[in-house]
């Protein structure tokens, strides 16, 4: 039988071998006995479902529901997969057959890692001598090569002997396989599984690599097994050339209620030191019941200079205490909660010249508080008497002999009657404030009590105005506000210089803290206060979009009386220790604020306090940042304070040349005319490849450094040889505004 183009043979019979659906050949020519053999010949396609075959001769057997096609053969599986080559056979129902020296390639949908990404297409290729079609996803190629590169001169590809892709557990297995990258061979593997979309399996890692000057030349082969789809383990060998071999590892689970994750490093014998060595960690967090939640963190390290020396993070380097802490909390009550804490610390102190100070151990601490809106009589126009609580018991030891053990109480019920109207508000408040020491001294002191209370009211009123107007500055229509606000506040002089610094220290100085009722952290000191602090607010609002242009703030506190209440106290033997000055001024350092956005992609921010009695400048901080797209960002900052820091920080990312990227950040010490941080590094995108190389110079003590060097080659949607994700997690903290150059801008970042 012949037939024109376009002319439609339907078979439909009731074959077992043939799936459900609808097979249509047509082709130029065709001939044969239906329900037996069609041979159809020219521009030749074979449809069915979401499978499409076109070759130039076609041979179907359709008892046996099965194609052998012959020349310029492409068979597409919907968007899925794509293969091509001179010769196929096919039994289409259940998509079994091979292929003779196809090209291939393979898409799928990589959903989201991380909450705001996008879902994207990650798309595969390659070719074999050989290739077997063994179900509907599932694949085996003999002498095939695969590369997340663009066909068909691929940058990077996996050479194997034997090539498998299961696109049900989307794992790829490779036999008698080596790395290819730019015609290059890098390393050869007998074996190895692959993520086809991204998703987890169990397998060796990629290799990394660093050097720095604390631990030499390091080179860690990383194992991830895939226990269950809640639980996972990464074993983590690290040798390094100045210390020795250390083992790592990492084990995870996840539960409907719970979540936590186990920790351990340990080095037998450090060479440079001659001792053992040795890291452990555990966080668990769980729902006990619906409403009751605990919570476990617990770390550990076999020596102070642990993390300076095995670390090749700053963060890591700088850590001082480390917690020890369990935690339960009820949250079943609705307006109140209560918790209980058992904390402590391992305190690390590298430095002999400069030690650190172990807090205090909490051994219990149990808290409760409450919030509870009244309804008063409505008629003066408020939703009522608003009523909050705060309580708590702590029990404070301390590992030191010379520190002593002490229990304390707090009460602290509180009434305000919030009052609200357009434009226009005042909350009076009015508290007790209640706290009971009892304080084991081994020695008796002079002037110095064993038992403490201290009750002192709290008082205080915050009102403010907010007016609106239209305006129009700069060509461009506006919504300027101004928002003054008063907050009194009064709370009488207690004695409190007996009472030992459990765990207060003084907040810093900001807009936040001249709101607040206390100086001071913690529960040590009680401040009193006879005080009004001013502030102003003056915003430009868009009125299309409602985004702010432009703020300014501007605030002063002003007492009435001298501070008597101070960090002050005795020690031990009742000899006075000074920690600050009591103010004997009348006005507090005036504070001022500025942010603005310039022009449509740069954003300047600055707050200063201001010393009055000194003329002098305690605070300032300015910094300016330039964002006008995806990988491009310049972040300019400075900050001072008074006979303390002065440091300029230099940050960015930017385009140099071709598909070339800069990314650098400095920190200069201007007090010490020193550079206590650098980073810096080249990038290059490769399209289906990147190349990251650079250094991080930090300091660790006043005259000591660590110099880290990081290469890595990040083969897309495939694996990276490096450092890996450290290389660009310590680039995304250091550097504002940094993007992956591999990977795409958030939609709209950047519209106006």
């Amino acid at each position: 039988m012949t037939a024109q183009r376009g002319f439609g043979v339907k078979t439909v019979g009731d074959s077992p071998a043939r799936s459900q659906g609808e097979t249509r050949i047509s082709a130029l020519r065709i001939r044969g006995a239906h329900a037996i053999d069609i041979v159809a010949e020219g521009e030749v396609e074979l449809q069915r479902d979401a499978l499409t075959l076109t070759a130039d001769r076609l041979t179907y057997r359709e008892p046996v529901d099965e194609v052998v096609a012959e020349g310029n053969v492409r068979l597409r599986q919907g968007d899925s997969a794509e293969m091509s080559g001179p010769s196929a056979t096919l039994v289409v129902g259940p998509r079994t057959g091979e292929f003779l020296e196809p090209k291939y390639s393979m898409s799928r949908t990589r959903p989201p890692l991380e909450a705001g990404d996008p879902p994207r297409q990650v798309s595969g290729s390659g070719q074999a001598d050989l290739l077997q079609l063994e179900g509907e996803n599932q694949y085996r190629a003999k002498n095939a090569t695969w590369s997340t590169c663009p066909a068909p001169n691929p940058d990077w590809y996996i050479k194997a002997g034997e090539l498998e892709l299961d696109y049900d557990r989307e794992i790829g297995t490779t036999r008698d396989s080596t790395v290819v990258f730019k015609d290059v061979p890098f390393f050869w593997l007998p074996w190895a599984e692959f993520p086809l979309v991204g998703q987890r399996h169990s397998g060796f890692l990629p290799p990394t690599m660093d050097t720095s000057t604390k631990t030499g030349f390091g080179f860690t082969i990383p194992y991830y097994w895939n226990i269950a789809p809640n639980y996972d383990l990464t074993i983590a060998p690290r040798f390094m050339s100045r210390r020795g071999l250390q083992l790592g590892a990492e084990a995870r689970y996840l539960g409907a209620s719970y979540k936590g994750t186990v920790r351990g490093e340990y080095l037998p014998r450090d060479s440079v030191t001659k001792e053992e060595r040795s890291l452990g960690s555990l966080q668990h967090q769980q729902w006990l019941t619906p409403t009751l939640y605990g919570s476990i963190d617990l770390n550990a390290v076999s020596d102070d200079e642990y993390f300076e020396d095995l670390s090749t993070r700053v963060s890591m380097a700088s850590k001082v205490n480390l917690l020890r802490e369990g935690r339960l909390m009820y949250v079943g009550g609705g307006w109140w909660n209560v918790s209980a804490l058992a904390q402590s610390y391992q305190t690390l102190s590298p430095d002999p010249d400069n030690p650190v100070v172990t807090p205090y151990r909490r051994l219990p601490q149990v808290t409760l508080n409450a919030t509870r809106p009244g309804e008063l009589s409505r008629f003066i126009g408020t939703s009522g008497l608003d009523f909050a609580w705060h309580s708590e018991f702590v029990r404070f030891t301390h590992p030191r002999e010379d520190h002593v053990d002490a229990s304390r109480l707090i009460a602290y019920p509180q009434v305000s009657l919030p009052l609200q109207w357009a434009g226009f508000y005042v909350t009076p408040k009015i508290g007790l404030h209640y706290t009971r020491y009892d304080i084991d001294r081994d020695r008796d002191v002079t002037g110095m009590r064993d038992s403490i209370i201290r009750s002192a009211p709290v008082f205080s009123i915050d009102s403010g105005l907010t007016f609106e107007r239209e305006t129009h500055l700069f060509g461009r229509d506006y919504v300027q506000t101004l928002e003054p606000r008063l907050y009194y506040l009064n709370v009488p002089y207690r004695r409190q210089d007996d009472i030992p610094l459990f765990d207060t220290s003084r907040y810093d100085f900001g807009f936040a803290q001249i709101f607040g009722e206390n100086l001071y952290t913690g529960g040590d000191r009680l401040a009193d206060a006879n005080q009004l602090t001013a502030a102003i607010t003056s915003r430009l609002i868009d009125p299309v979009t409602g985004v702010e242009r432009l703020r300014v703030l501007l605030g002063q506190r002003y007492y009435f009386e001298d501070q008597r209440v101070t960090l002050n106290h005795f020690d031990e033997q009742g000899n006075p220790v000074t920690v600050e000055t009591a103010r004997t001024s009348r006005r507090a350092d005036i504070l001022a604020g500025f942010s603005t956005q310039v022009g449509k992609y740069a954003t300047f921010e600055s707050l200063w306090q201001y010393n009055p009695r000194d003329y002098e400048t305690e605070r300032y901080s300015a910094v300016l940042r330039y964002n006008p797209g995806h990988t491009r960002a310049l972040n300019l900052g400075y900050r001072y304070v008074r006979d303390i820091l002065r440091d300029v920080d230099v940050s960015g990312q930017w385009p140099l040349w071709g598909r070339w990227y800069g990314v650098a950040r400095l920190t200069h010490s201007l007090k010490d005319n020193r550079l206590t941080e650098a980073i810096a590094g080249l990038e290059y995108n490769g399209g289906c490849w990147v190349l990251r190389l650079g250094g991080h110079r930090y300091a660790t003590r006043e005259n000591e450094f660590n110099k880290t060097y990081f290469l890595q080659l990040e083969l897309s949607d495939f694996t990276s040889i490096g450092p890996g994700g450290n290389v660009v997690n310590l680039i995304k903290r250091s550097v504002p505004g940094y993007g992956k150059i591999n990977e795409p801008g958030p939609a709209g970042m950047f519209e106006d």
